[in-house]
C-alpha cells in the first residue's frame, strides 16, 4: 500500500495511491493537515483505514505533498552509513574526525519544520548563511508500532513503511559546529515523498538508492551495503528513547555527494536533484 498526502480543489487530502502510481483515493480523515500520520497511528493500533471520502483521481491532477508535512519531532538521521561514502569522506575536511571503525552509528537530528514536498523547490540560502549546499539521497524508515529498547531481532516488526528524503546539507555550516543539526536544518532542506510504501509491499533492506544532478547520475548504492543495517538503526535510536508511530529514521546516503567529488561540486541556483529508490518512486527538486 502507498499512503500519500496531496492538495486538490484548494484542500488538503490524505489517502492511498494505486500500485501503478496513477490514481489517488482520498480517505475520510478528520485532519488532513497532518498528512498520513493519522493513518500510521490507526495501523499501529490495529485498526482498519477509513473509507474513501470521494472518487478516485488521476495523480496528474493533484499536487503531491510530503506524506508527513510536519513530522512529530526531529528526524533521526544517520551519517556515514555506506562503506563507499565513508571512504570518500576520508579525503575531505572530515578526515580528522573519521573513526578508525564504526562500532556505533552516527545519529543526528533534522528539524521537522524543514520538510517539504517531493517536487517542491528548495530555497537556496543567502551567501552569508552558506555557499556549500550539498545533496544526500536517502532511504527513510517510518516507524509504525512504537516502543523503547527495541531489540534488533524484532526491529522490523516496528516498521510501518519507507519513503525518500533528500538530506540537503550546508557543508560549511555543518563543519563550523561540533553538532550537525544547524547545517542540516535550513528551511526546505528535507524534501520527502512521494508517498510511504508499507513494509508488507517492500522489503527495503534489498533496494537501491540513486541520485542525479541535472540529469547526471551521481549516487548509486545498494541498501545492503550499509555499515549499520535497518534493524541496528532502530535498535540504536530506541535505546532509552521511546519511538512513536510516524517517527522517521533517515538511513544515510551512498557515495557520490558533491563534497566527495574532486574538486567538490556544490549545488547552484537552478540545479535539479532527482532521487529514485526502487520499489518506492521518485522525488525531484529544483534549487532556487
Amino acid at each position: 500500500m502507498r499512503m500519500a498526502s496531496w492538495q486538490w480543489g484548494g484542500r488538503d487530502h490524505v489517502g492511498t495511491i494505486s500500485t501503478d502510481g496513477r490514481e489517488a483515493t482520498p480517505l475520510a480523515v478528520a485532519d488532513a493537515s497532518r498528512g498520513v500520520l493519522p493513518l500510521i497511528q490507526m495501523l499501529a493500533r490495529g485498526e482498519s483505514l477509513p473509507s474513501p471520502s470521494s472518487a478516485r483521481l488521476p495523480v496528474e491532477l493533484i499536487k503531491l505533498c510530503s506524506p508527513l508535512p510536519r513530522p512529530l519531532r526531529s528526524l533521526f538521521c544517520v551519517g556515514r552509513n555506506y562503506h563507499a561514502h565513508a571512504a570518500e569522506l576520508a579525503s575531505t575536511v572530515f578526515s580528522t574526525t573519521m573513526p578508525k571503525d564504526d562500532p556505533w552509528p552516527i545519529v543526528f537530528g533534522k528539524l521537522p519544520e524543514c520538510v517539504i514536498g517531493p517536487f517542491d523547490a528548495v530555497q537556496m540560502p543567502v551567501p552569508a548563511a552558506s555557499v556549500q549546499i550539498d545533496y544526500e539521497s536517502e532511504l527513510a524508515v517510518v516507524i509504525g508500532r512504537g516502543g523503547r529498547d527495541i531489540p534488533r531481532s524484532g526491529a522490523m516488526d516496528h516498521v510501518c513503511g519507507y519513503t525518500i528524503v533528500n538530506d540537503v546539507t550546508a557543508r560549511d555550516v555543518q563543519m563550523r559546529h561540533l553538532q550537525w543539526d544547524l547545517g542540516k536544518s535550513f528551511d526546505t532542506f528535507c524534501p520527502m515523498g512521494p508517498w510511504i510504501v508499507t513494509a508488507d509491499e517492500l522489503d527495503a533492506r534489498t533496494t537501491r538508492v540513486r541520485g542525479w544532478v541535472n540529469g547526471a547520475l551521481r549516487q548509486d548504492g545498494l541498501v545492503k551495503d550499509m555499515i549499520h543495517d535497518i534493524p541496528t538503526l532502530i535498535e540504536t535510536c530506541s535505546r532509552g528513547i521511546t519511538l512513536y508511530p510516524g517517527d522517521v529514521i533517515a538511513t544515510g546516503t551512498p557515495a557520490g555527494v558533491g563534497m566527495g567529488l574532486k574538486p567538490p561540486q556544490w549545488l547552484k541556483h537552478g540545479d535539479v536533484v532527482r532521487i529514485e529508490i526502487d520499489g518506492i518512486g521518485v522525488i525531484e527538486n529544483r534549487f532556487e
